[in-house]
């Protein structure tokens, strides 16, 4: 660091020297202190420059600061909240469309997402969006949405079903007109041959 002194007030005209003066300052090293968002500090072990808290609630938020200058805090560290899973366009989809599956969950630092398919171990994608294109019955069961960063693990789940095909529906429909229509037909002539 350097400091530029004058000795004594120079007068008009005067000429001016500078000189170069070293300064050496120790400076405490700064302390660091962790705390629960919006509460008092909290104990925590500090071993190899590494501070470690070993009582608190999944859902708490921390914080750090250097001791005396709390209003310079860290942003809060927290790990995934549950996440939410939105599927588009609908959970009951039709055979051959396709399927978007959406997975958001608020953390700091920001989760990164994995998605997997009930009974199996390896997982179907990674990122906050799935998309299955040609989906198929094949594709029909739970999907999960993990949201995960280094303070902890969340998921969601989320159950796709194949719509039933249309001329099915409209076969079922039919069927069970015509049954009623012949149960009505066989009331009349039941009621016509008693008389």
């Amino acid at each position: 660091m350097s400091i530029v002194f004058v000795y004594s007030s120079p007068g008009e005209g005067t000429e001016v020297q500078r000189q170069r003066e070293r300064v050496h300052a120790e400076l405490p090293l700064p302390s660091y202190f962790w705390y629960l968002t919006g509460r008092s500090s909290i104990n925590a072990q500090t071993k190899e420059g590494i501070s470690y808290v070993n009582n608190f609630a999944y859902k708490d938020s921390f914080a750090c600061a250097v001791r005396g200058l709390q209003s310079f805090a860290s942003r809060p560290v927290y790990g995934p909240k549950l996440p939410s899973v939105s599927v588009s366009p609908s959970a009951e989809i039709e055979e051959g469309s396709s399927v978007t599956l959406t997975c958001s969950s608020d953390a700091n630092p920001a989760a990164n997402y994995t998605w997997y398919k009930e009974n199996e171990d390896s997982p179907k994608a990674s990122g906050q969006i799935f998309t299955i294109t040609d989906f198929r019955a094949e594709h029909s069961g739970s999907y999960s949405c993990g949201a995960q960063n280094k303070l902890g693990r969340q998921n969601a789940t989320i159950c796709l079903t194949l719509a039933p095909d249309k001329p099915i529906i409209i076969i079922i429909i039919v069927v069970i007109i015509v049954t009623l229509l012949a149960l009505i037909l066989i009331a009349v002539l039941l009621l016509c041959c008693c008389r």
